[in-house]
């Protein structure tokens, strides 16, 4: 293979320069170029890539060389200039490689997807109340416009219910100051009334004053509905509608109320009692549900929209994977969640990445409002909801399609409640009102984690009973009453085991019963 010959002339410290020429282009390296305490190093490096035979290291000569080559621009991939839908405006949005939008067109395709997913589940009906849980984030900011988009008179395909708005205020967890929780709450109250729908302001510290009925287990969920429900609430709706006599809600708007110091107090040290910021924020998370359902009960709403967008159900997802919540990852990550029966949470959201939400806000001027949270100037291993976010987001800058697989994986996944022979109704966990996975099998992971902690609190306790003998102790029951050298489980033959000080292998036996908690084969 030809190489093309460079060459320069150079003198430092009594070495001479060197050329690096690759197979198919030549890549030149000047000593002058390098400092003097660094042309070791580089020359070791050079000489370890010319035993790789990816470089070749040249000694140089004496010999002139041009450096006034013209430098050559790699060529960036480009996108199209027109849109994809409409072929004719100039694109101002790239969601992702190969789908240009317009600005007309974006908002089109942004509105019509969040209407599909209400419209292709229909698990609201016209005239139901529901209450949307907006958190002043970009993602429930956005679910807000499309509601009050979809409320107006010139849309198409009105929706129908009757919505209002919830903001759970957390600045009371999170150690906000007073003046700043104020502050933020005038600034949300600002988006609210421009809205127009009535909206209620709860502070986090209410949480503490629910009844025991919160966390008691939940009503059974009610019944699908027929096929044509739906269809016949649409017609009477219509009906209604024509005639004037739809009913609305009142313009309610309740402003956050003071908290007293005390009860803050109270709810850092509830939060402070974990022990890691992944608990930490584990708790909050189920604290903001309890007080969620709870004012949508006392309040008379029947549906919870939630803001979970697609990138933050896929890092969810991996999350509760890693918490051990598996079981629970249907009603987790789903478009409705039904555990806490007679209120539904729905996640419309769910469609849309950040990344589009986050072009949607931009463009149309959609407000929101920063409130700092747990994991707010926290580095990436700080918690494993933490952790999970930043693997996810950095492996999608490089692969685009991460976030829909995670996504597109959660919408296989499949809750099934195991019912018992008494009653419908499953076993609950007092918590996060999921069902119950304790029901395992002998032959499953979870009865060989308890076999593993009952054998280290078994190994624990001997240890203790050999520092401390004179420690007064339960007289262990003796495995077999056979002779030496007989074996009481194999019908008087000699097992060998007695012989050697092992003990009978009817030690197994007791294994089973008291362990296990089986009977042996």
């Amino acid at each position: 293979m030809a190489r093309d010959t460079v060459s320069h002339s150079c003198n430092i410290n009594n070495v001479s320069g060197v050329v690096i020429q690759r197979r198919r282009s030549a890549t030149r390296v000047c000593c002058c170029s390098v400092e003097p305490g660094r042309l070791l190093k580089t020359t070791g490096l050079l000489k370890s890539a010319q035993r790789t035979r990816s470089l070749a290291v040249i000694p140089m000569c004496q010999v002139e060389e041009d450096y006034h080559e013209p430098l050559q621009r790699a060529d960036v991939p480009s996108v199209s200039k027109k849109c994809v839908k409409c072929k004719e405006g100039t694109a101002a949005v790239v969601i992702r490689a190969g789908d240009a939008f317009c600005r007309v067109c974006f908002k089109e395709y942004f509105i019509h997807k969040f209407r599909a997913v209400l419209g292709k589940n229909r698990v609201i009906f016209p005239g139901e109340k529901v209450l949307l849980a907006v958190s002043g984030g970009p993602s429930s900011c956005s679910m807000l416009s499309q509601v009050q988009e979809g409320l107006s008179q010139n849309a198409h395909k009105r929706l129908r219910f009757l919505p209002a708005i919830v903001f759970i205020d957390e600045g009371g967890a999170v150690g906000q100051a007073v003046e700043d929780r104020r502050r933020m709450a005038a600034e949300l109250q600002a988006v609210f009334r421009a809205t127009g729908l009535p909206f209620i302001m709860v502070p986090l510290e209410q949480v503490l004053d629910l009844p025991s009925s919160a966390l008691t287990a939940a009503a059974p969920s009610p019944r699908e509905p027929a096929a044509g429900a739906y269809k016949a609430a649409v017609d009477d709706f219509v009906r209604s509608d024509a005639g004037g006599c739809r009913s609305s809600l009142e313009p309610q708007q309740t402003a956050l109320a003071d908290v007293p110091a005390s009860r803050t107090h109270l709810l850092q040290q509830l939060i402070g009692s974990a022990q890691t910021l992944t608990a930490r924020e584990d708790l909050l998370s189920t604290l903001r549900q309890h007080l969620l359902v709870h004012t949508a009960r006392t309040e008379g709403y029947s549906k919870v929209m939630l803001g979970d967008n697609c990138t933050r159900l896929a890092i969810k997802l991996l999350t509760s994977i890693s918490l051990g919540r598996g079981a629970q990852l249907a009603q987790d990550t789903g478009f409705s969640d039904s555990r806490y029966g007679d209120v539904l949470l729905v996640r419309p959201m769910r469609d849309y990445s950040a990344k589009e939400i986050a072009y949607y806000n931009r463009l149309f001027s959609v407000p929101s409002v920063f409130i700092p949270s747990l994991e707010t100037k926290t580095t990436d291993k700080s918690s494993i909801q933490r952790l999970t976010e930043s693997f996810v987001t950095k492996l999608q800058a490089d692969f685009p399609s991460t976030v829909s697989t995670i996504y597109r994986t959660s919408e296989k996944l499949q809750t099934a409640c195991r019912s018992s022979s008494k009653a419908d109704v499953c076993d609950r966990c007092l918590l996060c009102m999921c069902a119950l996975d304790t029901a395992a099998e002998n032959a499953s992971a979870f009865k060989a984690t308890l076999i593993s902690e009952q054998l280290s609190q078994a190994k624990s306790a001997g240890a203790r009973s050999v520092v401390n003998p004179s420690h007064n102790q339960v007289p262990m029951e003796q495995e077999s009453t056979a002779a030496i050298g007989t074996c009481c489980s194999s019908g008087g033959e000699d097992c060998g085991r007695a012989a050697r000080g092992e003990g009978c292998c009817s030690s197994a036996n007791w294994f089973y019963e008291r362990v296990l908690l089986v009977q042996p084969t």
